[in-house]
């Protein structure tokens, strides 16, 4: 089994290479990370390939004898860029893989953003059969693109063919963070921007959180999953002939509740919050399919999300590094 692993140095690539040298199942497994920017290290169970997968001579040389390919490199709101990388690099993958006498399996790891996840009201949880609508910008588009692109290789040569649908991924302490009112805010909303200056830095300074609400004034409920439960449901989707041709929401069993983080916050670290309006839609992916096909569980509630973030303590030579926009 040789694995070309894409997007190999980022949050999802470290931790499933990780996990895959780790698991005994994956014992003569070997890695192909293809790398752009940033190199991962080689061992003897991992190679490294630099270059871009919009260039087809470059995929066709990654693709060598790979059985199995999880396809994880993306770009966010870089419109310069996404089409080249996002789009024409998933064709020349899809189509060095299907000619490929070797081919066994293509896992794609998909995103909430080609379903709008909070820009769009849901009249209830939000199952694989949901239609696709991207929210504005280019990054939704590419992920609407990756995912049709990939179903439709699926019908039109039978290629086996996976993708994993993930809402926000966590790590380390990201999820502290997407609730911080200062400079170093994860992702968005931008708190800071939606309050007055002086409240935002004196929310910053006493760790004050947002309890956002939604369009109907409740508390917003926005899915999340911890990386590690990314990865267990990759490695449970590896050669599972359940998998074949199906589309999987990998997510918590219930989404966060800004209310109930506020709530838990409070209790059990003093912290205080303030109220945030907003237009966006409570939504809830359903990620029972997974379960059932893949019997695969996340290990990560809110309670648990909550705490390893406060908890977790960044080492000197690990700053918190955003490596893309958007």
């Amino acid at each position: 089994m040789l694995i070309l692993v894409t997007g190999a140095t980022g949050k999802v690539g470290r931790h499933f290479i990780a996990g895959l040298l780790d698991d005994p199942r994956f014992s003569k497994a070997r890695i192909r990370a293809l790398c752009h920017n940033r190199l991962c290290p080689e061992t003897e169970r991992v190679e490294v390939l630099r270059g871009s997968i919009a260039d087809r001579h470059v995929v066709a040389k990654a693709l060598a004898d790979v059985t199995h390919v999880v396809h994880l490199a993306t770009c966010k709101e870089t419109p310069e860029d996404i089409i080249d990388v996002t789009v024409k690099g998933l064709f020349w993958l899809l189509e060095e893989f299907r000619t490929s006498a070797a081919a066994r399996q293509f896992i794609l790891i998909g995103g909430d953003a080609g379903i709008g996840h909070f820009y769009y009201r849901h009249d209830g949880p939000i199952t694989e059969k949901a239609p696709h609508q991207a929210y504005p910008g280019c990054y939704a588009l590419s992920k609407v693109l990756e995912e049709v692109m990939l179903e439709q290789f699926g019908i039109q040569y039978r290629l086996n063919g996976c993708c994993l649908r993930a809402p926000w991924i966590m790590e380390k302490d990201d999820f502290k963070y997407t609730l911080s009112f200062g400079d170093d805010v994860f992702g968005g909303p931008v708190w800071k921007n939606l309050v007055p200056e002086a409240d935002a830095k004196r929310y910053a300074e006493d760790g004050t959180v947002p309890l956002i609400r939604d369009a109907d004034g409740r508390p917003l409920k926005r899915n999340f999953v911890h990386v590690d439960d990314l990865v267990s449901a990759i490695l449970a989707a590896i050669d599972n002939p359940r998998a074949m041709r199906q589309l999987f929401n990998i997510s918590m069993d219930r989404p966060v509740d800004y209310g109930e983080v506020a709530a838990y916050l409070a209790h059990t670290r003093s912290l205080a919050s303030v109220d945030i309006p907003s237009q966006f839609h409570s939504n809830w992916m359903d990620n029972s399919k997974a379960k059932y096909l893949l019997d695969w569980r996340p290990d990560y509630d809110m309670e648990r999300l909550i705490d390893s973030a406060w908890q977790y303590e960044r080492s000197r030579d690990d700053p918190r590094i955003v490596w893309y926009p958007g």
